[in-house]
């Protein structure tokens, strides 16, 4: 099964890497190490002039060093009390021996999925894990990415792309279910342990757990990995984001890992969740090349890493095709059966950025699974073409997507101007011409039916163009030389309000972003669509190089894994937005224990970042897949049906009759 670490927020990692939308073709994961859950500090409570003011990013501190007291005196003291561990398939399996199939297979895969009713049935019937014996072990899956990945080294993850793949080869301690409820994974673990006062987590590892080259998996492979995170010099945003707010992590032995915290923290429980590194592999060649990617050596483990997870990369053609072959040491060490052995022999990720393309291989019997557009839904899979091969089946999900404006821009450093952008912009036209109807509208960061969403049910913007140039004149965005373009006086020269949105090279997204053209050239704003490509756009993000872009994101596990996206100076923070009162209220979220104090302090962040309009917000997007008919056990979470446990893990085809 696979072992899915924070996503990134991707995760976002469990629930804290983000996983990107922007720079994957589904997601990207704010939060899987955070958000994802994938800057220089830029700080953003504006000024009286309404600019952003700017301040440098501060110097990185030497870490005081840590002496572990001895185990003896920790079991002594620490009033040791039991987590959860569990088998993620085990305890699917419980929950499915309980509900009552709504079908029978035969009449799921003979229904067209146009109603509810019809949606509940697929999912009743197909989405089932199989009886002994029924699944054909020896089969393939093709699955669809929209994005190659920028790296195979685990603690690179940033993508949702990497989290997919990441996440079958990877090696982790813990997961979430599907009501996202965190645990210490059975397949790798034996007990799991947090102290009385919640400084000290303690987890005792298998004795069965080897590498795909035969080393055995230890504790000091996991002590060693933090080691490397929190090296300033390894370009590891995502996965260190949390994990920074650890004291320290000690391998006693072989089997016993302790992780000791700063302070007792409501998410202590997800900073203890990250991938691992094989210690005996990066320990000579890290300090030589932080960047673990440079080097000759680095270079060679990116087309062969060593796999700590059930699957090992068999063979990778970039920009086309990623395959995975289930590795026989995973299941079975020193000749004896450990763990249950996944349902495929092999996994395909076929990399197609054109969504069309990508449905075309899904007709064709290509590909086995993908996302689906909204038009894709409506008005491509509804024939015989479709079907003959295809089911589809959908279910609500913590994903949006939104305008981001860079505030370090002289455009958008005025929060008047954001304000302006988000009032221009045809919201009903979108969701109801491009977006079909099928999402709904989104009005911040945390989803409407979450437990740390605003009470308030902030309401999300309309177009109202007389506000919109209201906002502009107030900001001095006006027509000083009559041409029919706003501008403004700068350091001295004129400067037309003119500006570059980027997007990924997706017709649907393309088409948002084009309907923002149309709508700003009628108050005087020039915006250029630039289309580019998945890896380009989250490099020019990364490096802030952009002043404006269409982009998404997953929501986190814990509504903290949105700090690296919000809080200043945080890697993740493309935008450069900062807010002192935001950064207080992170802090403060993920000391207090208590839920409801805690979703109080989460909506106050919501309601302030509704108020500045870093992002402009667009549409919550439900889970739409395509499936093929021979595939079964897709169980969908609020981060879809993959990115929870087992996720792609409970996937599996039929033997044949």
């Amino acid at each position: 099964m696979p072992i899915f670490f924070r996503p990134t927020n991707p995760g976002d990692i469990v629930g804290r890497i983000c996983l990107t939308v922007s720079m994957a073709a589904a997601l990207a994961l704010p939060g899987c190490g955070r958000p994802a859950s994938e800057p220089p500090l830029v700080a953003e409570r504006e000024s009286p002039s309404g600019q952003a003011a700017t301040s440098p990013p501060p110097p990185v501190a030497e870490r005081p060093a840590f002496a572990p007291p001895p185990l003896a005196d920790l079991d002594r003291d620490a009033k040791w009390i039991d987590r959860p561990v569990k088998d993620a398939l085990a305890l699917l399996r419980e929950q499915q021996a309980k509900e009552t199939v709504a079908c029978s297979v035969a009449e799921a895969l003979a229904l067209t999925n146009d109603s509810a009713a019809a949606n509940a049935k697929i999912l009743s019937a197909l989405g089932r894990l199989p009886d002994d014996g029924q699944a054909d072990l020896e089969a393939r899956i093709d699955r669809h990415v929209a994005g190659d990945l920028g790296s195979t080294n685990p603690i690179l993850i940033s993508s949702a792309a990497e989290f997919d793949i990441l996440g079958l080869t990877g090696f982790g301690l813990f997961s979430y279910d599907r009501l996202l409820e965190p645990f210490a994974n059975a397949e790798t673990v034996i007990s799991w342990q947090t102290s009385a006062d919640g400084l000290y987590d303690k987890v005792v590892l298998r004795d069965d757990l080897v590498w795909n080259d035969g080393e055995p998996i230890t504790a000091h492979d996991i002590a060693f990995t933090y080691q490397v995170i929190m090296d300033p010099r390894v370009p590891v945003p995502a996965v260190r984001s949390g994990t920074d707010q650890m004291q320290s992590v000690h391998a006693y032995d072989t089997r016993t890992v302790v992780f000791f915290h700063k302070e007792p923290l409501a998410t202590n429980v997800w900073n203890i969740n990250f991938p691992v590194l094989p210690k005996h592999v990066y320990e000579k060649t890290w300090e030589e090349d932080p960047t673990l990617k440079d080097s000759p050596e680095h270079v060679k483990l990116e087309e062969k890493p060593v796999s700590g997870g059930p699957y090992e990369i068999l063979s990778r053609k970039r920009g086309q095709e990623i395959v995975l072959r289930r590795r026989a040491n995973w299941s079975t060490v020193k000749g004896r059966v450990v763990r249950e052995e996944p349902y495929f022999k092999d996994i395909r990720f076929r990399i197609i950025e054109d969504p069309n393309t990508a449905l075309l291989a899904l007709k064709s019997g290509e590909i086995d699974e993908m996302i689906l557009q909204p038009e894709q839904w409506t008005t491509q899979t509804v024939d015989d073409a479709f079907h003959r091969l295809n089911t589809k089946a959908t279910a609500p999900e913590w994903v949006s997507f939104h305008f981001a404006w860079n505030i370090g821009s002289p455009f958008f450093a005025d929060r008047r101007v954001r304000r302006a952008m988000s009032y221009a912009f045809d919201h009903d036209r979108m969701l109801e011409k491009i977006c079909l109807g099928m999402y709904e509208p989104c009005a911040g960061n945390y989803p409407p039916d979450s437990w740390m969403a605003s009470p308030k049910k902030l309401v999300p913007y309309k177009q109202d163009l007389d506000t919109a140039e209201a906002l502009l004149d107030e900001a001095g965005w006006t027509d000083h030389d009559n041409d029919g373009i706003r501008d403004k006086e700068i350091d001295g020269r004129l400067v037309p309000f003119e500006f570059t949105v980027l997007v990924n090279q997706q017709p649907f997204r393309i088409a948002v972003c084009t309907l923002l053209k149309e709508n700003l050239e009628q108050i005087g704003v020039i915006a250029n669509v630039r289309p580019v490509e998945v890896t380009t756009l989250q490099e020019m993000m990364q490096k802030k190089s952009f002043q404006a872009c269409f982009s998404g994101w997953g929501s986190g596990t814990d509504p903290d894994s949105s700090e690296n996206i919000w809080k200043t100076g945080e890697m993740r923070n493309y935008c450069g937005y900062s807010n002192p009162e935001v950064d207080r209220l992170f802090t403060e979220g993920r000391r207090e224990l208590d839920r409801g104090r805690r979703a109080e302090k989460y909506a106050r962040i919501q309601e302030m970042l509704y108020e500045d309009q870093p992002y402009t917000w667009l549409f919550w997007r439900n889970s739409f897949y395509g499936f093929s008919k021979q595939l079964r056990g897709y169980v969908f979470s609020p981060r879809g049906p993959y990115h929870y446990s087992p996720g792609a893990g409970s996937l599996w085809k039929p033997r044949a009759e």
